[in-house]
């Protein structure tokens, strides 16, 4: 039930000093109900403050994916072979930028039985390169890891 009065109730057909039309009286009860809008000025600053946000965190998104998008090292496996029982030859490619510090590496060997049976960590030079390590086994190997390498700063091997 409305609690509006009645046009009626007053000669002119809208009560004394309320709005003339349906909208305006709507307008005036969700005012007085919620509050009046912000002032001009506080509607800029809230603007404002969020475009700061805005562009603040695209400035964060696009220096971390370059960061990230040219890590100091950049290894991969290219191929393994098992010479004997005892030796386990792997092919890497690395790709080494000439600001790397500290740059090592680290190769395992897994049996059959996914137990790793052989280790070999060695440092790489800055530059593209290919290289061949031998990987010395306790039994015969079946698979090769290359986790990768890290250089100094570096948290994920590349």
């Amino acid at each position: 039930m409305s609690t509006r009065p009645a046009s009626s109730d007053h000669p002119s057909g809208s009560a004394a000093g309320a709005p003339s039309s349906l909208a305006e009286t709507e307008a005036s009860d969700l005012a007085q109900r919620y509050g009046g809008t912000p002032a001009p000025w506080k509607r800029w600053g809230l603007r404002a403050l969020v475009g700061v946000a805005v562009l603040g965190s695209a400035t964060w998104v696009l220096w971390a994916m370059n960061g990230h998008a040219r890590p100091a090292v950049d290894s991969e496996l290219v191929s393994f072979t098992v010479v004997d029982e005892h030796t386990t030859t792997v092919r890497v490619e690395l790709r080494v930028r000439d600001d790397a510090e500290d740059v090592q590496c680290l190769l395992r060997a897994f049996a059959a039985d996914h137990v790793t049976v052989g280790e070999r960590s060695f440092t790489a030079e800055p530059g593209d390169t290919t290289m061949v390590v031998d990987i010395r086994t306790e039994r015969l190997a079946t698979a090769v890891e290359f986790p990768g390498c890290t250089a100094e700063g570096q948290v994920r091997p590349g």
